[in-house]
């Protein structure tokens, strides 16, 4: 399937050969617009907009869910090395550059199916957890409404030529794994985080085995370069909520809506949250480039950069110089490795810089402003 080579014609004006691809170029943008709600990337700004609204608990939850999410798919997907559709003769429809990268993925599963399934399903549970909306009626309008959102993404991958049906299923079935796992050890994961001891130390080192444990592709993909992210994410809301959760994301913070967090607050947090997080993104980048680099140098690990840093792309002096043979890489089980990639180190530190600031510094920020 994909989007087809356009054979379509209006009953009404059959010989109108521009009605085919108007319509398919708006059936194409709906889909990519409704796809985009399945992506990782894209997911972050609603959770971001949740930890604003005060709605902690949900945030952190679906933060965490998205990341194990992208976890296990990117894990399945390397290890099973399955292609998406040739193209041609499927045409595949990439409008912007994260649907181009997406396309570089393997297919199976699915992930948008999968993030879908999981996310709209625990935001279902979450809702229908309240007394409120307990009655029947509310839950088949809730499952209707899920499973139209699933069924209309699935069918956009497809439609799109990223995926087909084997893929999207292949997606649906993970997701329906995962959901019921998750909403039976969500609330203990909770606990952890907030009241923990060690959590911080744990989740470092958690971080770092997941790393490592990520399975190796028949192909270089970008898959390792989402985990790494959401990974990093992750380790950056544990650590931040850990620290000031007493402070900033109890129960009992003030809710948009409220005399304590009007609209015009909550703009202000917006106008205020938004630049600083990104401003933490780009200095946690520019310094991990900076430190890791001779962090890797002085431990005499051998490092490479595949973007970040054009003179460790390997072919340069400075790599050859790192290539030694140090202490510290004798005593690992990574001594045998030939070069590691920087970028990771990379990617890792500056979303669990971005992933900080959200439920740390700017909240800090918030207090000392008064908003």
């Amino acid at each position: 399937m994909g989007g087809p080579p356009c054979h379509h014609r209006d009953p009404f004006h059959p010989s109108d050969p521009d009605w085919c691809g108007g319509f398919c170029r708006n059936t194409s943008m709906g889909f990519l617009m409704l796809c985009s709600l399945g992506c990782p990337v894209l997911c972050l700004f609603p959770f971001t907009l949740l930890f604003f609204l005060c709605s902690s608990g949900l945030a952190r939850q679906m933060t965490l869910l998205i990341a194990f999410c992208d976890y296990v798919g990117n894990s399945i997907k390397d290890s099973v090395s399955a292609m998406r559709p040739s193209s041609p003769p499927v045409r595949r429809v990439t409008a912007t550059k994260d649907e181009e990268d997406n396309a570089l993925e393997y297919g199976v599963p699915s992930s948008h199916t999968l993030n879908t399934v999981c996310l709209s399903g625990y935001l279902l549970h979450y809702v229908l957890s309240y007394p409120q909306y307990e009655d029947a009626s509310m839950k088949f309008v809730g499952v209707a409404l899920v499973c139209l959102l699933v069924g209309l993404i699935g069918l956009g991958r497809i439609y799109l030529g990223m995926h087909s049906l084997v893929d999207v299923i292949g997606g649906l079935a993970i997701g329906l794994v995962i959901l019921p796992f998750w909403i039976t050890v969500h609330e203990y994961v909770d606990i952890f985080i907030v009241s923990g001891q060690n959590v911080t130390s744990f989740w470092a080192a958690l971080s770092f085995l997941l790393l490592f444990a990520y399975p190796t592709p028949e192909l270089p993909t970008p898959s390792i370069e989402y985990h790494t992210a959401f990974n990093g994410v992750a380790f950056g809301i544990v650590a931040g909520i850990q620290q000031t959760y007493h402070q900033f994301h109890h129960e009992a913070v003030p809710r948009i809506f409220t005399p304590q967090l009007t609209i015009p607050t909550f703009v202000g947090r917006m106008l205020l949250g938004i630049p600083t997080i990104l401003l933490v993104k780009l200095c946690s980048k520019a310094l991990a480039k900076w430190i890791l680099p001779v962090v890797s140098n002085t431990l005499g690990i051998p490092i490479k950069s595949s973007g970040y840093i054009p003179n460790l792309n390997g072919n340069g002096k400075k790599s050859d110089e790192i290539k030694q043979s140090g202490f510290i890489q004798k005593l690992f089980f990574f001594s045998q490795q030939s070069t590691f990639d920087v970028d990771t180190g990379i990617r890792f530190l500056q979303y669990a810089g971005l992933a900080w600031s959200v439920v740390d510094l700017v909240p800090s920020l918030f207090s000392q402003v008064s908003l």
